[in-house]
């Protein structure tokens, strides 16, 4: 059923707002254009009104189509008031946004076989994963042979089709990575940057990591793109190559790493914005130096003003930890290939950071990129290698919330600490599929998965590979392990990385002029309906 002017109206419902609550308010958007209306603006002064009322109340969805000027619409919309319930009404959330997703459905982004193969795997995923509530994703792939990449740049593009989730361009999670901290991903084709940026567009493709100032815009375009990069800050190289590439609108993560606080610390302000599965492949919490997850609890006075950053070593030097904080070292870049960080503590650390290391004087190496996501997070301004007079901003952190990944004790932890940051994901792989028994199945590189339940590991090891939990899952999840509401849950899934990603005016919001993906879900959270552009792509049961 269409609207004949295009107009629809949600009515009975509770709408998740972009601090957490639930309202009770109706919700137009136009299904032609495929977004979210001021219903204000459009009722006084275009003077319409919507031609289509859906009534959430009670779970169902109950239609009327008429005229725009039509006595029945009247009667309808009268109906509707009177029947309306709070406790019945069901949740019109924004459409979910997963930023790290491996595979589902028997497809796995990082594996190809041919291009046929490969854009009917992302077709599958992409209108499948809207069962779970899921609208808008960033397919992850992870370390492989760096010959393979250029085969996937040309197929990995930003697409959307009225019945799919939208692909927005693509997650590099690897090779940049510790060894120390590679969980599944494969040793030997494990990278160092000894060109830093320059190694970047070498492996990623310089097109793929180009600027653009408004990147959904090219989604159904040419202009495919690297739109987060997961990578550990001490490999030779990369520190070296956070500001440009954050400065090109891409999203740097803090993942697979063994950086000591005032690494971490230096990585965030030279313009990285996310961790990567917060307490997975990074030091376990530790009084003297709580490395990367102690930056959920760091002041925004971390910094005095005009406080200088740590050095950044040139070509052919990396960070290693010690008594005086992250110290350059020289490497040997005819390794650099596979550059083999055992030497770091895997744990927790054994040392203790000097609290002035941060106060060193900036090398020179890299001059550090002003950075802009369009008010996600603060500008960067640096002038001769000296931070301006700002907060330190805590970085967004991604989270799966599986129960197995992270215990429900720790999944509150950090959400205490720094509920505006949590980015709910589910690191999904392939064998993502609620019709898939239990028991081994392959993976890749003759490497084979173990399925437990929830549980994903590599055969015969006690390593975590991904997981097979859905976005909704850990919603309510969420909900239980912190005790926050269902919609401060909603949020980590929706308006949250949509920040992260610098792309909160257009997806996970219910604001005037966005993208008009929803899910309807019922008071528990569960996924009935999803809504892609305004149209109505999958129905529970359906």
């Amino acid at each position: 059923m269409t609207s004949p002017n295009g107009l629809v109206c949600f009515t009975n419902c509770l709408l998740p707002q972009e601090d957490g609550s639930l309202v009770e308010q109706d919700l137009w958007f136009d299904e032609r254009r495929g977004t979210i209306l001021d219903a204000q603006r459009t009722f006084f002064f275009r003077r319409e009104r919507p031609g289509r009322i859906i009534d959430l109340g009670g779970n169902i969805l109950r239609q009327a189509s008429f005229p725009s000027k039509s006595s029945r619409r009247r009667k309808v919309l009268a109906e509707a008031s009177s029947n309306h319930r709070t406790d019945l009404a069901s949740i019109c959330s924004p459409g979910f946004i997963d930023i790290q997703l491996n595979g589902a459905y028997g497809f796995d982004f990082s594996v190809y076989e041919d291009d046929e193969k490969y854009r009917e795997g992302m077709k599958l995923v992409a209108e499948r994963i809207i069962e779970t509530g899921v609208t808008s994703l960033l397919p992850t792939l992870i370390t492989q042979d760096k010959a393979l990449y250029p085969k996937l740049l040309n197929l990995l593009q930003p697409f959307s089709t009225p019945t799919s989730a939208t692909l927005l361009g693509w997650h590099a999670e690897g090779p940049f990575l510790n060894y120390a901290k590679r969980g599944a991903h494969s040793p030997p084709f494990l990278l160092t940057a000894p060109e830093g940026t320059k190694t970047f567009e070498e492996i990623y493709g310089e097109r793929n990591l180009a600027e653009n100032e408004d990147w959904l815009m090219s989604v159904g375009g040419q202009n495919a793109g690297v739109r987060m990069i997961t990578a550990a800050p001490e490999i030779e190289g990369v520190m070296q190559a956070i500001g440009d590439l954050t400065k090109r609108g891409i999203v740097f993560s803090i993942g697979h790493s063994v950086a000591s606080s005032d690494l971490a610390t230096c990585a965030i302000r030279y313009g990285a914005g996310l961790i990567t599965h917060l307490f997975n492949a990074m030091p376990q919490l530790h009084h003297r130096d709580p490395s990367i997850i102690g930056l959920l609890g760091a002041s925004p006075h971390l910094s005095s003003p005009l406080s200088p950053l740590p050095p950044c070593p040139p070509r052919g030097w990396a960070f290693r930890p010690s008594p005086d904080g992250p110290t350059p070292v020289q490497t040997d870049t005819a390794a650099s290939e596979a550059f083999d960080y055992t030497a770091t503590p895997p744990l927790s650390p054994t040392y203790t950071a000097s609290p002035t290391s941060t106060t060193q004087s900036l090398s020179g190496a890299v001059t550090p990129a002003k950075h802009d996501r369009k008010g996600s997070r603060s500008e960067l301004h640096l002038d001769k290698g000296q931070i301006a007079d700002m907060a330190f901003v805590r970085p967004f952190y991604g989270i799966i919330v599986d129960g197995i990944h992270s215990h429900p004790n720790s999944v509150r932890l950090a959400y205490s600490a720094h509920p505006d940051g949590c980015v709910l994901i589910t690191d999904a792989q392939k064998i993502l599929d609620p019709n898939l028994p239990d028991g081994v199945h392959e993976w890749r590189d003759g490497k084979r998965f173990v399925k437990e339940g929830l549980k994903l590991y590599l055969e015969g090891t006690n390593t975590l590979a991904g997981s097979v939990v859905t976005l909704d899952t850990c919603i309510r999840n969420f909900s239980r392990f912190t005790g926050c509401s269902l919609g401060e849950a909603i949020k980590c899934a929706t308006y949250n990385p949509a920040k992260c990603l610098g792309i909160e005016n257009r997806k996970g919001t219910l604001r005037a002029g966005a993208d008009a993906d929803f899910v309807v879900l019922d008071r528990k959270g569960n996924v009935l309906s999803t809504w892609v552009k305004g149209k109505e792509a999958w129905v529970k049961g359906a």
